[in-house]
């Protein structure tokens, strides 16, 4: 019995060591790697954190042959100096969050990235110092064609141009700190069913989330639980810059759950965005008009916002370059004033909603517009809009319609008006008066007009 158990313990022994041997032999055939996360060993290309003068050659030869050997780079807690960083595909590049940082030495690109299927950027700093980008780079982070892209985490800052600069990428950003770009925090341009989530997006000289398309068409990004704020508009114009979010060509966007405050035009601004939905937001101390949908776009859901402070709450316009279809319900707009960032040319500034055409306003408060409340059509831009079940208290006019030959119909039904200086509702020929408050009487003389069940407290 003694025998056999001395046999059996040494053929154990034997099989063991010959699967160190084994484990051993494999090990040896592999890159050499960081024991404690299982990355590349970074020391051995020569990168350390807190090194004097650039590392960016021996940081695109790690990030290169990390993508090529399948493994993942982690960067400890320190400063590297780079610019001309090329970003291969299946790169995965985290570190210590905060502390973590790569900072813009050079005058040309920072990290570029093109025709890449994935990439995955986590836990760093991107400080651009706000040093100059070559011509051809949009962004401290230009990245095009990447069809998973995934940025979390991160904090990208002191951009000379936009922060992230995503061309064509689909996949997320999401939970990054963006700031102290000179142009836009975020521009993505024909994203692929982008997600933009949970990101901080501050003190930017022209705008802070961009959803653009060069041409009209399905998009499909979601911008949702952001924070955005002091957006400013330094290059001026009347709309172009300035938006806490913007929207442009790009169809079938839903932007929701955002907060977003003082910004020199738009918290929410869409321009041709087809089937856009703007829902439950918080839009405060916009400097123009807190919530747009304009010109060419069909299809607008607006609904569940609360906006406190603007020049103008919401605007459903320009029928006459076809836009149109809208719901707008259950938002509060409040505390507007008369004054803008620019001499406007048409109706002005201090009125709570506006629509023009195929569009219906129901169950909204505004409260505290020195102009009007609600405005239906412009001139002769005006078609099938009702209006119903509002409350529109503090006031200069409770509901201007507009009155011009050639308007289309509006129906004015079951509102509540308070406090209004001027009349609850008031016909108009542009910006004159036409009438007197047509719920004392009058509005027959108007075919395209029904009101019924409204009510001056």
């Amino acid at each position: 019995m003694l025998n056999r158990r001395l046999l059996l313990s040494s053929i154990t022994a034997m099989g063991f060591c010959a699967g160190v041997s084994r484990v051993s032999s494999a090990a040896s055939m592999k890159p050499q790697q960081d024991g404690l996360r299982g990355t590349i060993d970074i020391s051995g290309y020569g990168v350390a954190p807190d090194r004097q003068g650039e590392q960016s050659d021996a940081i695109n030869r790690l990030f290169r042959e990390a993508a090529e050997q399948g493994m993942p780079v982690f960067l400890p807690a320190g400063d590297y100096r780079v610019s001309g960083i090329t970003l291969p595909d299946t790169l995965f590049v985290s570190g210590v969050p905060g502390r973590t940082r790569l900072i813009h030495t050079g005058s040309g690109p920072f990290l570029s990235g093109q025709a890449l299927g994935r990439l995955t950027l986590s836990d760093l700093v991107f400080d651009g110092k706000a040093e100059a980008l070559a011509p051809e780079t949009g962004g401290l982070l230009h990245l095009s064609d990447i069809a998973d892209l995934t940025i979390e985490n991160c904090t990208v800052t002191g951009a000379s141009k936009h922060g992230i600069h995503a061309e064509r990428c689909g996949g997320r950003i999401t939970s990054n700190s963006i700031s102290k770009a000179a142009f836009a925090g975020l521009y993505a341009v024909d994203s692929a069913r982008l997600s933009i989530t949970a990101n901080t997006v501050s003190d930017c000289g022209n705008g802070g989330i961009l959803v653009h398309r060069w041409e009209a068409g399905e998009d499909g990004t979601m911008v949702s639980g952001n924070r955005v704020f002091k957006i400013s508009a330094d290059d001026g114009g009347t709309g172009e810059n300035g938006n806490g979010i913007n929207i442009f060509r790009a169809w079938n966007v839903m932007v929701s759950d955002n907060h977003v405050s003082d910004c020199a035009f738009s918290a929410i601004r869409a321009n041709a965005a087809t089937n856009v939905q703007i829902s439950d937001n918080q839009c405060l101390r916009s400097g123009e008009t807190a919530i747009y949908s304009e010109f060419g776009f069909q299809g607008a859901v607006v609904s569940g916002n609360l906006i406190d402070g603007a020049a103008n709450g919401i605007l459903i316009v320009n029928f006459d370059e076809g836009g149109r279809l809208a719901t707008v319900s259950g938002n509060i707009v409040r505390n507007l004033h008369l004054t803008g960032p620019y001499v406007h040319d048409g109706a002005g500034f201090g009125f709570g909603i506006a629509a023009e055409a195929d569009t219906v306003i129901s169950g909204n408060v505004i409260e505290n517009a020195p102009r009007w409340g609600l405005m239906l059509g412009w001139g002769p831009f005006m078609r099938a809009v009702a209006a119903s079940g509002n409350l529109v208290r503090g006031a200069g006019g409770g509901c201007a319609v507009t009155v011009v030959e050639g308007a289309g119909t509006a129906l004015i039904a079951n509102n509540l008006f308070q406090d209004v200086r001027d009349g609850a509702i008031l016909g108009y020929r542009w910006n004159d008066k036409a009438t007197g408050d047509l719920l004392k009487g009058g509005s027959e003389a108007f075919a395209h007009l029904t009101l019924s069940g409204n009510r001056l407290a």
